[in-house]
Parts: structure tokens; sequence; C-alpha cells
């Protein structure tokens, strides 16, 4: 049952991390309208079973704005909400604080603040600490995103083969984690990868939305677009078996995905992500609607 909606309000941010499931960087395009918003917030409000809604990019913070306003629509219409944010803005603890306030008066529920070393690399003092602790202060309900760069360890998997080497860390190998981050990691057999470890297909929880009408299962799978079918008609319809590619990763995961269309592929990957975002990268051309948009895979 889907109870998440999840604005990629930007694309657009600040920063370039290597771990961006969906290359976000300061010359990224695709940001929602204030009406696109209330377009959006109707539909989730006809779906019924939606719960909470997020504001993410990229950075939504760059659109502030936009992102308090789309926030007070959410929290008008019942939705409990959440951000999720860098904190470039918390030059200072005390700027932190004029900055969250409004979200504070507006009751956000959650705010998730990314801090680890993709974002900064002064671990004692960097913005996303002043945010922290500002929004302690203030009594809001807070928390850190903490991503570590890829370590390598071993027999730690009980699903796994004693001495099989284990990427630790939490980084996906998506976007471009998969340009920067997957290169010189140990790799296992493609055969290995029989279904999707993170996403449920069949039944999602929560979707992402982009200012493009895109609904993300996952970042660059699509269920449909919105701007093209009312999203609360999208989500009645979806069936995650008849899906071209949701279909196979459920039956099979990426292995299915890679022998139903025949895509010639390298031996070994990193994990299961690494497979499926090359496969699916592989097949971009061939169903551009459902895997979309093309500058999540770096290609533009």
């Amino acid at each position: 049952m889907l109870t998440g909606i999840h604005f990629l309000l930007t694309y657009m941010c600040n920063l370039e991390c290597e771990d961006c499931f969906v290359y976000s960087g300061p010359k990224a395009k695709g940001t929602f309208s204030l009406s696109q918003i209330r377009k959006v917030l109707d539909e989730a409000t006809k779906i019924g079973t939606i719960k909470w809604v997020y504001f993410e990019g990229g950075e939504p913070f760059l659109f502030y704005p936009i992102m308090l306003e789309g926030l007070k629509i959410a929290r008008n219409r019942g939705f409990k909400t959440g951000v999720v944010t860098n904190s470039y803005f918390a030059t200072s603890e005390e700027d932190a604080e004029i900055w969250l306030k409004p979200l504070c008066k507006l009751g956000v529920s959650d705010v998730s603040i990314s801090d680890d070393s993709f974002h900064y690399e002064d671990e004692k003092d960097n913005p996303a600490k002043r945010a922290l602790s500002a929004a302690k202060r203030l009594s809001m309900p807070v928390g850190s995103i903490c991503i570590g760069k890829p370590t390598i360890e071993t027999g730690i998997d009980k699903e796994q083969d004693k001495g099989t080497p284990v990427i630790g860390g939490g980084a996906m190998f998506r976007g471009r984690a998969v340009e920067k981050l997957a290169q010189e990691l140990p790799k296992r057999r493609w055969e290995e990868f029989t279904e999707c470890p993170y996403e449920d297909l069949k039944e999602p929880e929560r979707v992402h939305l982009d200012s493009y009408g895109n609904v993300h299962l996952c970042q660059g799978l699509s269920m449909g677009n919105m701007w093209k079918t009312p999203l609360s008609r999208i989500v009645k319809n979806y069936n995650g078996d008849s899906h071209p590619i949701c279909g196979p990763l459920i039956k099979g995961g990426p292995v299915l995905l890679a022998k139903e269309y025949k895509v010639k592929h390298e031996d070994k990957y990193v994990d299961a992500c690494h497979f499926c975002y090359i496969i699916r990268l592989a097949l971009i051309d061939r169903f551009p609607q459902y895997l979309t948009p093309r500058q999540v895979y770096g290609l533009e």
C-alpha cells in the first residue's frame, strides 16, 4: 500500500556527491513549480492511503519559499511532512535556526540531515552538524543520514559463503555511485543477483516524483508519467508483474531482466543494484517511458 510521496523538488544541488543516486549538481535541471505541487497533492488526497509527504532533491532548500509553501499545503491537507537536506545554509548555528524556525512552525514531522564524508570533510564542524544542533535546540524531530565510503569486509554476511567480500558503508550503486565508486571494488558473479533486495516493486510503499512527471519506483525506474495520466490513476492501475522492467525484477531480479531482453553484460558486479543499473542503462532507449529521465543515468 502506497503511504509516502517524496517530491524530488529539484535535481539541482550545490554539491556533486560521488554517491548521488540521481546525478544531482549545480547544473542539474528539473524543479517543481508551486502549481505542480498543488496538483500532486490533489492527487495524493484522492489516492486515500498517503500519510507522509517529503521534500527532497537535489537540495530542496535551494528553492526555499516553494519548499515552505509545499510543506504548508501538505500539512493543511492532513499529511505528515518531512525534508531531507545537506544543510548548506548553516553557516552558523544562529543562521541555521533562522532557516529552520519556519519548518518548526509548520509542524514538520521529520528533518533528515546528510552528514558524512561525501558531503563534508570536516567531521567535527560542518553545516550538517550546525543544523543538527540548531534543530535540537528548536526541539525539532531530526536525525542524520550518514553514508560511509565503501569498505571491503569479509565473511560477515551470513547469507553469503564465508570469505565472500562484503561491501560496507551503505552506498547504493545507482547513478553517480556506479561511475565514481564501483570500479575498484570486489565483484560477485552476475548469476547471484536473482532478486531486488531494497525496493518492493510489487507493492511499493513510497514513490519519488520529479518535475518532469516521472513517478519513480526506484531512481530512474518509472511507474508512469503523472502529467500525462493522473497520479491517482497511475497508482490504482499499477501492476508490477506486467510492468516491462519491474515484472522480470520481481520474478527473478536483475538476472532475469538481463535474460528476458538478452542484454550483453560483464560477468561480475558489486551488488544487485550495480547489475540492475547497468542492465537498465542498456535498455534505456528501448523503454524510454519507463527508464527515465536520462539525466539520472548520467546521459544529459
